[in-house]
């Protein structure tokens, strides 16, 4: 079911006096879902968005993927027979892959069965290497070390010439027809993870990839649940159940003590996967009709806009309005971290001057979090402390730093001592070589961020620093974060496995360019990211973690601002949804109408 966005926005008022009307009849085999932001494309080296990789995750698959209902997380095999067989070094990781599984039909296969093979997984990995796709999730297989596979690369760009996919390399091989052979020139304890999200290591076939070429994004053919149906870019997604999908039949294993979880498991115990034939994705990007969207019953779960929390769960509770036809609500913390990036080669706020540093510290104190929490957030979400999320190795509850300090006197008083001051008597601070100081922030174009917009401007104009808005669209941001143009940018960054590494290679200087969108680079840090890097989780490595998140604190080329929580509004009708803090992959677990 469809209503037109502006229809929604003509009625506000009239809609926000009925009752909710639940649908009369839901689509049985339909979910219908909501994305805030537009996807972007489909081709796992080349998203850049939560959104498009959740589309991914249900198409493409990994050889491992996590078990839906356990906390703490647990792996599971997806596509491979088995955990991987990990030498003592953690440095040589062997996947065996089970027979029998099947790529989704395509011309391309001219009506044969194509059946999955190891080499799929080492052609699908190796395209991350490519220089022509100039993958910005590179880095996390560089960090890896897999041998051989880097120096293929810089031939490829120091030759210009096609990268060469047939040169067999000893960091990544296929041992034969089912086994995958991954092998680092240094250990790497929590490499497993990575073979459990889709986006990285979901397989896909050659022959597909080279026959769509550039078009690749819109032509996604894996081995999971689903398959990519209609697709109208930034308005709506469409995925169709994959009748290739092997039978794969639901199981879990939830905490004793976690009641929901154990429901969970109940209901949907011995079930066929995928539970729906379809799920219709709509973009809707203000909050508005998203909300009007839901209590119309043409979404059946919303990430609830936060503009209508004291609507949807006032004290915490499900307003009785919803609770009386059934709407249960899901609040988690979830392992991401809302971000301020400071460009560092910016010449206005980069570098690694006392003057800069100080600067960008400046306008860390001068942000008041905790404001933005209670005025746009109505309270969900904690403040942050450093860059590291929830739920990931290195992450600490008790521990502190001033990453979350807010205190306007002491940001003047940075900026006096550095010669950031009013010259000329129009209230506003200067350069210390007299300069006109403009910060300028990157910005999408959407009500909620104006109104963040406005927030900045007021707690900046208060300790005398001027700034301007460059408004975009997300896809024209993220080309701008990748060519360095952009001074300072906020977004989210969600951790996507339980390593801590992850976050904190956003500022690893290998990752300029790539996941380090601020450029920073120091030596020290480096040296603390690749020491903790190969150490099994631990004391030692926590307290090498512990040094490099107080490390970021003082240089801020990132200002860290807040964890999010976020609640869910779910629909009586389904069944068995249940944010996981890691996996993409969640529709196949999703019933509805049933």
């Amino acid at each position: 079911m469809h209503m037109d966005r502006r229809a929604w926005l003509a009625t506000t008022a009239a809609l926000a006096a009925l009752p909710l009307q639940a649908r009369a009849a839901p689509e049985s085999r339909t979910l219908h879902w909501a994305f805030r932001v537009a996807e972007t494309g489909f081709d796992p080296p080349q998203i850049a968005d939560v959104n498009s990789a959740m589309v991914a995750a249900s198409i493409f698959e990994a050889p491992l993927t996590y078990d839906y209902l356990a906390r703490p997380v647990k792996l599971r095999p997806q596509t491979a027979e088995a955990l991987p067989e990990i030498s003592a070094d953690f440095r040589r990781f062997t996947f065996r892959i089970r027979p029998g599984i099947f790529f989704a039909d395509d011309p391309v296969f001219k009506g044969k069965p194509r059946e999955l093979v190891a080499q799929d997984f080492v052609y699908s990995i190796k395209r991350f290497y490519d220089p022509r796709i100039n993958s910005e999730h590179l880095y996390i297989f560089q960090n890896a070390k897999l041998l051989g596979l880097t120096e293929l690369r810089d031939k490829a760009i120091k030759a210009k010439q096609p990268f060469d996919y047939d040169t067999e390399v000893e960091g990544l091989r296929a041992i034969d027809r089912y086994t995958l052979r991954v092998v680092l020139a240094e250990p790497h304890p929590r490499m497993p993870y990575d073979f459990a999200n889709p986006s990285l290591t979901g397989a896909m076939a050659r022959e597909v990839v080279e026959a769509y070429g550039d078009d690749i994004t819109a032509h996604p053919v894996g081995t999971g649940p689903f398959r990519l149906g209609a697709w109208r870019r930034g308005s709506s997604v469409e995925l169709l159940r994959n009748p290739r999908f092997r039978e794969q039949l639901f199981e879990a294993e939830p905490a004793p003590d976690d009641a929901q979880a154990q429901a969970i498991a109940r209901q949907l115990a011995g079930k066929r996967l995928p539970l729906v034939d379809r799920v219709q994705i709509s973009v809707i990007i203000e909050e508005q009709p998203r909300w009007l969207a839901f209590l119309n019953g043409d979404v059946d779960v919303l990430e609830m806009p936060r503009q209508f929390a004291t609507q949807a769960i006032p004290n915490g509770r499900v307003a009785p309005h919803l609770a009386r036809k059934g709407v249960v609500a899901q609040t988690v913390l979830r392992p991401e971290m809302f971000h301020t990036f400071f460009n560092m080669d910016d010449a206005v706020i980069g570098g690694l001057s006392e003057a800069k540093v100080a600067l960008r510290r400046a306008i860390a104190l001068a942000w008041d979090e905790d404001e933005k929490l209670r005025l746009l957030d109505q309270g969900m979400g904690i403040a942050a402390q450093s860059v590291v999320s929830p739920f990931t190795s290195g992450y600490d509850e008790a521990y502190r730093s001033t990453m979350s300090e807010h205190n306007p006197t002491r940001a003047k008083a940075l900026l006096d001592l550095y010669g950031y001051v009013d010259r000329d008597g129009d209230g506003w601070r200067e350069m210390p070589d007299g300069k006109p100081l403009v910060l300028r922030m990157a910005s999408t174009p959407d009500q909620r961020q104006r109104s963040v917009n406005e927030l900045w401007r007021k707690q900046m104009a208060a300790v005398g620093l001027r700034m301007q808005f460059d408004v975009a669209n997300w896809p024209e941001l993220l080309k701008m974060s990748r060519s360095g143009t952009m001074m300072m940018w906020s977004f989210t960054w969600v951790a996507e496995s339980p390593d801590g590494s992850t976050n904190l290679g956003i500022a690893y200087g290998p990752n300029k360019g790539e996941s380090n969108d601020s450029h920073f680079v120091l030596p020290a840090y480096d040296r603390l990211f690749e020491q903790q890097k190969v150490l099994p989780d631990g004391e030692a490595r926590n307290a090498l973690i512990h040094e490099a998140k107080n490390m970021l604190a003082a240089y801020m080329p990132y200002k860290a601002h807040s964890h999010t929580i976020v609640t869910d509004l779910v629909h009586p009708w389904v069944k068995g949804h249940l944010r996981h803090p890691f996996m993409r992959d969640l529709w196949r677990y999703v019933e509805v109408g049933a």
